[in-house]
């Protein structure tokens, strides 16, 4: 229940920065479109004059004279332009009286005037819009620079806007703009209502804003809720005075000399208004246009929560390799979805749905690991004592295997104990006592150790140790006789050793059984042990007394004996404490 806790906890965390529109997520989320965003071809209706430099100085310097660009203007038309529109404001008079011919020279064909935006409540006079829907939504002008009357009586005008976004560049334009008295056009979409020789715009509405702006005898728009659209940065064809390549062709003139016109830094670089406007009438006329539709939001949203809580649900309930495996998946699948959709002109972003889809992995990731950390020590505390670390790295990387607290375990026991150490500990130093113990419990539990077995316990000079309780152990009988063998054999090597030290020899005695015991912690509260109880344990202690009366080293229960490898002898059957019967035991063939 508490990592679900956690799960929504995170999702909330994430979900903040969108409802309160962040602006480095706002960022992120342009730049991404841009970078994503498909490449259109032009549209072949357009191509944009540039009055270079070169072209200022050879002129006399700016401003060209009108008489001069009323000049231009013809030879335009002569040249086979279809209508021209100049992206340079005209709010004066001409110094030198040129007004009345380049007045002259723009009725000759459709041509288009911008009003530069500015702060003086000024404006236009409005168009005639039909309105689909409430009358609601779109960007306020706050004025803009009238041309002179004389000019604006014999061309059409639009709203030259270039508003930026969060990160001061251009990239979303209106194609209208709201006036206290109703609607104005932008400067690009003028240009299409020129072209097709339309008098209305027909503006579709919800309840969000704006939805659709169609000029008649043109596919509709899709904008978002301010009337805004986005750009595509098409690679317009240009050409310059001295080439005049404009056949067939609506032209956009303007000014690239350096200082006359103020540049606009867009995602493809610094650009003139006059090429951003004709931008902005290519991507009216790109069908699949991209657009932000009004759903992207709540999309984005639904996109981050269900992602996040799949990979949080995958990561903590699947294996580590599964998991990461599916993390993975989540991720790409998220990733390609938000490509396509940009790549389609749906612009929906997944990029944070990407950041936090990798943050909530990476923390379950962590949580995932910091549980299984504390289970590995868990199980190195508690059964580093019993095991080799060999068997407790194996416990570490499957803990299922140790799922052993109060279970019934079919296992084999093992009881060793030190013959006449009692009177040996009489005959020599504490310090040696302690040496000789030290030394024959490490020889026991190297031989256990050697066959997978569990040491359980030490009383005195006794040892406890059996098979099959904490991990499986199919051939469990025969591991616990290899291992008495091989406690056997190093009692020897012992001995050799302590020969050579003026140490008494020593002599052991074990006994093996096998049988059904339950297996887990037993104790206090506080203070508690892992080891085995029932009937077959008291034998295999029983069996160990009676190596002393048998006369031999091991003594080997009959349960334990059905299963050897070993070749064992019947002795005769010896009585134990508690059992009304005599046990069947056995010993070594060689013995």
């Amino acid at each position: 229940m508490i990592r679900y806790v956690q799960l929504f906890a995170l999702i909330v965390l994430f979900f903040i920065p969108v409802s309160f529109q962040w602006e480095p997520l706002e960022v992120l989320k342009l730049k991404t479109f841009d970078a994503l965003v498909a490449e259109k071809p032009p549209s072949g209706y357009f191509t944009i004059l540039n009055i270079t430099e070169e072209d200022i100085d050879k002129e006399g310097g700016y401003p060209l004279p009108r008489q001069r660009l009323a000049e231009i203007q013809i030879e335009l038309l002569q040249k086979g332009a279809i209508g021209v529109g100049w992206v340079i404001g005209f709010p004066h008079k001409d110094r030198l009286g040129g007004d009345d011919a380049f007045a002259e020279s723009l009725s000759y064909a459709p041509s288009v005037l911008p009003l530069f935006e500015n702060n003086n409540n000024q404006y236009p006079k409005t168009i005639g819009t039909v309105i689909l829907g409430e009358d609601t939504g779109g960007i306020e002008s706050q004025g803009v620079l009238n041309n002179i009357p004389m000019l604006s009586e014999v061309a059409n005008e639009g709203i030259a806007v270039a508003r930026t976004d969060i990160d001061n560049l251009v990239r979303r334009l209106p194609l209208l703009m709201r006036t206290p008295d109703g609607w104005v056009p932008a400067y690009g979409t003028e240009v299409l209502k020129v072209l097709v020789d339309a008098d209305t715009y027909v503006i579709k509405t919800n309840q969000n804003g704006l939805e659709e702006i169609r000029v008649r005898g043109l596919p509709a728009v899709k904008v978002d809720s301010f009337g805004r659209k986005w750009i595509s940065w098409v690679d317009t064809p240009q050409t310059t005075l001295e080439e005049m390549d404009v056949e067939g062709k609506f032209v956009f003139v303007g000014v690239t000399a350096k200082g006359v016109m103020p540049q606009l830094a867009t995602p493809v670089g610094l650009l003139e208004p006059h090429k951003i406007q004709a931008a902005l009438a290519e991507s009216i006329l790109i069908e699949d246009s991209p657009y932000i539709p009004d759903y992207a939001l709540a999309l984005e949203m639904l996109i981050l929560f269900f992602s996040v809580a799949l990979i949080w649900i995958v990561l903590l309930l699947f294996g580590i390799t599964l998991g990461i495996s599916l993390f993975a998946a989540i991720m790409s699948v998220s990733a390609y979805f938000g490509f396509y959709m940009i790549q389609h002109g749906l612009l929906v972003d997944v990029t944070w749905a990407l950041i936090c889809q990798f943050i909530a992995g990476a923390t379950a990731f962590y949580l995932r690991f910091r549980q299984q950390f504390k289970l590995r020590q868990q199980i190195k505390k508690q059964f580093g004592k019993y095991l080799d670390p060999r068997m407790v790295k194996k416990l570490q990387d499957n803990p299922a295997l140790c799922k052993i607290n109060g279970a019934r375990k079919d296992c084999s026991i093992i009881f060793t104990d030190l013959r006449g150490f009692t009177s040996l500990s009489e005959s020599v130093e504490p310090e040696q006592v302690t040496y000789i113990m030290n030394n024959v419990l490490n020889v026991q539990v190297n031989a256990v150790n050697q066959y997978e077995g569990v040491t359980d316990k030490f009383i005195g000079d006794a040892g406890m140790f059996h098979w099959n309780t904490i991990l499986p152990q199919e051939d469990h009988h025969n591991l616990a006789l290899q291992a008495a063998r091989q406690i056997e054999t190093n009692i020897i090597e012992l001995n050799k050793k302590f020969k050579e030290e003026g140490i008494p020899e020593i002599a052991i005695g074990i006994g093996v059984n096998s049988g059904i015991c339950i297996a887990g912690n037993f104790g206090a509260t506080d203070r508690f042990a892992f080891s085995l109880i029932g009937d077959p344990c008291n034998v295999a202690a029983r069996l160990e007394s009676a190596t002393k009366v048998a006369g031999v080293n091991v003594l080997i229960g009959e349960e334990t004996s059905k299963y050897s490898n070993f070749k064992l002898k019947s002795l005769q059957p010896i009585e134990v404490k508690g059992k009304e019967k005599p046990l069947e035991v056995y010993t070594w063939e060689n013995n």
